[in-house]
């Protein structure tokens, strides 16, 4: 896999030729940010070597270098998911690539569940901790040195310093955010009422099927790391609510201009 991470990070070094000074992950419905991209190299993953392909509607499959707010990003559109089948290694294999290209910025986003009383669909959450209920740790393993330590701090897995610039950001345009806390589940099933009860009794305010493995690899090198989270369903031990992905995607689609404002003013103050 080492060998695979590094032939990948050369096949994008040699086109890119320049180091991002971010990596943005999109997540489900939220495509329309790369849009936002003065692109300069656009590459299908189906032209990267040893790259995953998504599975998932809403999830674009490409690979985006260029300019947003007079910074260099790299923008994947669509990320990998456990419950896809792929294994938690192919899951972060982005992550570990960003890192030998020299990215020390990783912004991710994502569609979540409510949980929390006081949220409401189409709400904006910034995630300041997260609760692993993944069935595989992506850590798990033999440690690669090279990457980072055997035993990795978790104490600040989400930057307080891009957290409070995003605040003043959303404060700045008048938008209303949440600061979350999220649980990771491996899904594809949305929750039941009772899991969404448990999910509220140990603290949890957001629920979802991604980013926390991709946390977890980005601190283990070193990384700064952002997530930004649309709450497109609500759920709870005394509500019943029906869901599909159609619903979750258009949720997404509407808060897509308060994320768009979020994303844009962090990049460019932070």
């Amino acid at each position: 896999m080492l060998e695979k991470i590094k032939q990948t990070a050369d096949f994008v070094k040699n086109i890119i030729k320049e180091t991002p000074d971010f990596a943005i992950v999109l997540g489900s419905g939220l495509g329309r940010l790369q849009d936002e991209v003065e692109a300069i190299h656009t590459l299908e993953y189906t032209e990267i070597p040893n790259f995953p392909q998504t599975t998932v509607a809403g999830h674009g499959g490409k690979l985006i270098y260029g300019i947003l707010e007079g910074k260099k990003v790299l923008m994947m559109s669509g990320r990998f998911h456990y419950y896809e089948g792929h294994s938690i290694e192919t899951v972060v294999f982005p992550i570990r690539v960003f890192y030998l290209l020299g990215i020390k910025n990783l912004i991710l986003s994502n569609a979540s569940g409510g949980i929390n009383p006081d949220y409401k669909i189409g709400d904006i959450a910034i995630i300041r901790d997260h609760i692993n209920m993944m069935p595989e740790h992506p850590l798990r393993g033999r440690n690669i040195d090279s990457f980072g330590p055997r035993f990795v701090d978790m104490s600040e897995p989400y930057s307080r310093k891009m957290i409070s610039v995003a605040q003043n950001t959303a404060s700045e345009q008048n938008i209303t955010v949440h600061e979350s806390v999220y649980v990771a589940l491996q899904g594809p099933t949305f929750e039941t009422p009772a899991e969404y009860g448990m999910i509220k009794a140990i603290g949890g305010d957001l629920v979802g099927m991604s980013t926390v493995p991709e946390v977890i690899v980005a601190k283990h090198m070193g990384m700064d790391v952002f997530g930004i989270s649309v709450v497109t369903d609500l759920g709870g031990p005394d509500i019943a609510h029906s869901v599909s992905h159609e619903e979750v995607l258009n949720a997404a689609n509407t808060a897509m201009p308060n994320v768009i404002a979020v994303v844009k003013g962090l990049v460019k103050d932070y």
